[in-house]
């Protein structure tokens, strides 16, 4: 009975283990375009999310299109690739924010982002809508700084 009883609770722990593994992210911040939501070397949680997850107003981790301005090597990390920190401000269907290119609403597939930091931050404003493919996740909190 005690082995079973430990046995089912090392199998939760593992599902426990290989379930946050392979859906919680841990991003460090560089830079202060999501100041003061996050700065420069906060660690936040990152629950990995699709297009459809995700609500406006929602603070998301995506990558940066890979053609576009403002993407240096220098950014990047282990594994080559950058990722951006933005708030959500428009989703499939929404109308195009005013200080964002285009007009009409926002197409599917895509989402409109910008910093809270509108001084520091390099968004949907100068890049244009993001693509669902880009998007990592929502941020869940804040860890302690690093």
């Amino acid at each position: 009975m005690v082995l079973t009883g430990i046995a089912v609770g090392a199998l939760s722990i593992c599902v426990v283990l290989f379930w946050s593994r392979k859906n919680l992210v841990v991003v460090t911040v560089e830079g202060m375009s999501m100041a003061p939501t996050v700065t420069h070397g906060d660690r936040v949680l990152v629950r990995r999310r699709r297009l459809r997850q995700v609500r406006i107003g929602d603070v998301v981790v995506l990558e940066p299109p890979l053609d576009g301005p403002y993407r240096t090597a220098a950014k990047a990390g282990a594994d080559g690739r950058v990722w951006n920190m933005k708030r959500v401000a428009a989703l499939p269907g929404d109308p195009v924010p005013p200080e964002v290119p285009g007009d009409g609403q926002v197409k599917q597939g895509t989402l409109a982002v910008l910093g809270d930091n509108r001084a520091d931050s390099i968004d949907s404003r100068h890049r244009g809508l993001f693509t669902a493919e880009r998007l990592l996740g929502v941020v869940v909190c804040r860890l302690s700084p690093r």
